[in-house]
């Protein structure tokens, strides 16, 4: 693996650039810090910073706000951090402060967390649009309209308080659907680490593991190349496979199971997001394998939409009645194809969309449809491709060979000029290359 990888300064003052330039000059733009969550009593939750805070600064510490205020003559981009506090940071690490997160994060200026109250009062005042989460802190929305209160209660001394208050996300979200250079460079590397770890985990299988082992061993990987899970990783054997966000990872798998991991790594804020089936004994049952080569067709057959001027929605479309056929042809679904499409009887078998948004969250930003109608893809998007089918246990309208099969295959995808890129490609994705690289670990 290569050496770590930086975002560079420019990065963050090129996003925060086009965001003022969309929101306006009589705008400001309101970006709250992730809270720490407590986990029990007074231990915490691994703390994550907030994704639209990390996009525009990539400040890292909680209890900070950013708030750009576009042609402020004193400044347009201000953060409020906690002080340093050699008391707190002996038992919790260093901080920044406001004098070095100047620096450090190509700022105009920053300021004690504490001072909030005061200051940004009059950053509102002479404002007419308001750009924030609403909704999203309950206790930061009652601070914000508290100090809207203020300026408005200074109407008859001159103040003009903001009279719009918009959502962020209708602007910020769109500038993060589109992934810059730097940003791909970020998701290659936790592509890449995901796929070393989903290796690691099909050369470690054997009948008689547990998930939670196979769990570690996808795991340990992302921790040796500095990266962390993006999600909770998804380690289904046998019937586990057929429930969507199988969360247990707990039980043992059996001789001729198929065991379904998704996992991802997330590198510096930038996530993967990884599926792959595989038999616990590394050759596939015939009707292990039928079901699996018909969810890869279904999955080229999404890939074939990939491409600029394409619509989003072209791929589950494509993916859907590749799976339709398949089903049919298998005689696991009777009748007309135009009948089955026509009524979704497919979706006894496959009940989720083909895909999704990829990027600081594994199920990123940015709207599928506009005006109604799904919105074509261009360069710089990334998303996931994921096809699956999902056979009950106790599905009785199917021959028992069938029952309690899951499958599903995901890959990362990012649109280019030309076309499209897979991040994720490196890794065994049919069949026959799930068996030739499992039988490496039998030659081992």
């Amino acid at each position: 693996m290569q050496a770590a990888l930086t975002m560079p300064d420019k990065a963050y003052a090129r996003r925060r650039r086009q965001l003022m330039e969309m929101a306006g000059p009589d705008a400001i733009v309101i970006v709250p810090s992730a809270h720490e969550l407590v986990r029990s009593r007074d231990t915490h939750y691994p703390f994550r910073q907030d994704s639209d805070l990390s996009y525009l600064s990539g400040f890292p510490e909680p209890e900070s706000v950013l708030v750009l205020v576009p042609g402020r003559a004193h400044g347009e981009v201000l953060l409020f951090c906690r002080e340093r506090d050699r008391e707190r940071e002996a038992w919790d690490g260093p901080r920044y402060g406001p004098e070095d997160a100047v620096e450090a994060f190509g700022l105009d200026d920053a300021y004690p967390i504490t001072d909030l109250d005061d200051i940004l009062p009059g950053l509102l005042e002479g404002r007419s649009r308001v750009y924030y989460h609403f909704g999203r802190d309950v206790e930061f929305d009652l601070q914000l309209i508290g100090w809207l209160n203020r300026v408005r209660a200074m109407v008859r001394q001159g103040a003009q308080p903001p009279h719009e208050f918009l959502e962020l996300g209708h602007l910020l979200d769109e500038l993060r659907l589109f992934k810059d250079r730097d940003e791909l460079r970020f998701m290659q590397r936790a592509a890449d680490i995901s796929v070393l770890a989903h290796e690691a985990a099909m050369r470690a299988a054997r009948p008689g593991m547990h998930e939670f082992e196979l769990q570690a061993e996808i795991e340990c990987v992302f921790r040796r190349f500095d990266a962390e899970p993006a999600y909770g990783s998804i380690v289904g054997t046998g019937a586990n496979a057929c429930v969507l966000h199988y969360r247990a990872n707990r039980a043992q798998s059996r001789d001729g199971e198929l065991i379904l991991i998704d996992a991802g790594a997330e590198y510096r804020g930038y996530a993967a997001d990884i599926t792959r089936t595989f038999p616990v004994n590394g050759r596939f049952t015939p009707e292990q394998r039928a079901l699996h080569d018909l969810v890869g067709a279904a999955q080229a057959a999404a890939l074939a939409q990939a491409r600029p001027g394409a619509t989003y929605e072209a791929g589950h479309n494509a993916a859907v009645q590749t799976l339709t056929e398949g089903l049919l042809r298998l005689g696991l679904l009777k009748g007309t194809l135009e009948r089955n499409l026509a009524d979704g009887h497919y979706k006894r078998f496959y009940r989720h969309k083909t895909g999704h948004w990829l990027g600081m969250d594994v199920h990123d930003v940015g709207e599928y449809r506009i005006d109604g109608e799904s919105r074509l893809l261009e360069p710089g998007m990334v998303f996931t491709i994921e096809p699956g089918l999902y056979v009950s246990p106790d599905d009785s309208t199917v021959e028992p060979k069938w029952r309690g099969i899951g499958i599903r295959t995901e890959d990362d995808v990012a649109i280019t000029k030309e076309g499209h890129e897979v991040l994720t490609a490196r890794l065994a994705r049919s069949a026959d290359e799930i068996e030739a690289l499992m039988a490496q670990r039998r030659a081992a």
